[in-house]
C-alpha cells in the first residue's frame, strides 16, 4: 500500500489482499468497536485517501470480534453533552463520513458481522453494497439516547426501506436482524454468519477484477439519487446535535451509563 494507513488511523486496521481489495476492519474489539474521538476522526477521513491510493480498486469494512460497531463510547458522549465545541467538530465529522463515502470513487462494501449502532451504521449502510449476517443485529439508536436520527438516515433509509418503514425504525429504535433488513431493503443482502466473509470476499474480487470506471461511474450516477435528499440530511444531523446542547442527551447518556432506562422530560 502506498499509505501507511494504520499509523495514520488509530482503531482501524488494514489487509491489502489480491486485486486490490483492501480489507479494513474496525479494531477496538474490548469495546465492540464502539467509535471514540479518534476513531469517529478516522472514519471521516480515510475515505480522502482510499479515493487517492492507485493499489485499492475495492473496499471491503468490518468489525473486529463479534460486533460490527456498538456506537459511540460512552466515555465520548458523555463529554458532547452540552459542549458546543465538542458538538460542532462532531456534525463536521458526522457529515463527512457520509459525504466522503459517498464521494469515494472506489466501491465499498460493507460486511456486518454483528451489532451495528450510530456512527458504525453509517459507515455499514453508507457502503455501496452492504452484505449482513441473518444472525446480526442493528438499530439507528438516536432516540434511545435522545437526540434526533441523525448521522446518515434521513439521507439513505426512505430510500432504501421506504418512509413507512424508515419512521417505524427510527423513531422507535427498535432492532433490526439481518433477514428482516434483506427482506424490507435496508441491506443488499443477508447470509448466514459463516458465509459472511467468504460472500464479501467473492463480492469484492468479482468488482475489483471487472471493468472499474464502469463501477465507479455507476456508483456515481446512482449516489445521485442520495445527493438530492441532501437538504434532509443536513437538516437532520443540525437537529440531532441541538438535541445534544439539551437535557435530554444528557439524561440519555447518564441513563445508559446507570443501565436504567431514562427519565426523557
Amino acid at each position: 500500500m502506498t499509505i501507511d494507513y494504520e499509523a495514520a488511523y488509530p482503531g482501524l486496521k488494514f489487509e491489502l489482499r489480491d486485486h486490490g481489495v483492501l480489507w479494513m476492519t474496525i479494531n477496538r474489539p474490548e469495546r465492540m468497536n464502539a467509535t471514540d474521538a479518534a476513531l469517529h476522526r478516522g472514519l471521516s477521513r480515510v475515505w480522502l485517501d482510499i479515493d487517492d491510493d492507485p493499489d485499492v480498486r475495492v473496499v471491503v469494512v468490518t468489525g473486529a470480534g463479534d460486533a460490527f460497531s456498538a456506537g459511540g463510547d460512552l466515555d465520548w458522549i458523555s463529554g458532547m453533552a452540552g459542549d458546543y465545541a465538542t458538538v460542532r467538530g462532531v456534525m463536521k465529522e458526522a457529515g463527512d463520513i457520509v459525504y466522503r463515502m459517498m464521494q469515494c470513487e472506489k466501491v465499498i462494501i460493507s460486511a456486518i458481522n454483528g451489532v451495528a449502532v450510530g456512527a458504525g451504521l453509517a459507515v455499514a449502510l453508507m457502503a455501496d453494497i452492504s452484505l449482513m449476517a441473518n444472525e446480526a443485529r442493528f438499530t439507528d439508536g438516536h432516540l434511545r439516547l435522545g437526540v434526533a436520527a441523525g448521522d446518515h438516515a434521513a439521507i439513505c433509509w426512505p430510500l432504501l426501506c421506504g418512509m413507512a418503514k424508515a419512521k417505524y425504525y427510527l423513531i422507535t429504535s427498535d432492532f433490526i436482524d439481518g433477514e428482516t433488513a434483506d427482506r424490507i431493503g435496508l441491506v443488499s443482502k443477508s447470509v448466514p454468519a459463516e458465509e459472511l466473509m467468504g460472500e464479501a470476499e467473492r463480492v469484492a474480487n468479482k468488482i475489483a477484477t471487472g471493468p472499474q470506471d464502469a463501477a465507479r461511474f455507476t456508483k456515481r450516477s446512482l449516489n445521485l439519487w442520495m445527493t438530492q435528499t441532501a437538504p434532509a440530511f443536513d437538516a437532520s444531523l443540525a437537529m440531532e446535535m441541538l438535541n445534544f446542547l439539551g437535557p435530554d442527551a444528557a439524561e440519555g447518556v447518564k441513563a445508559l451509563q446507570d443501565k436504567r432506562r431514562p427519565e426523557f422530560g
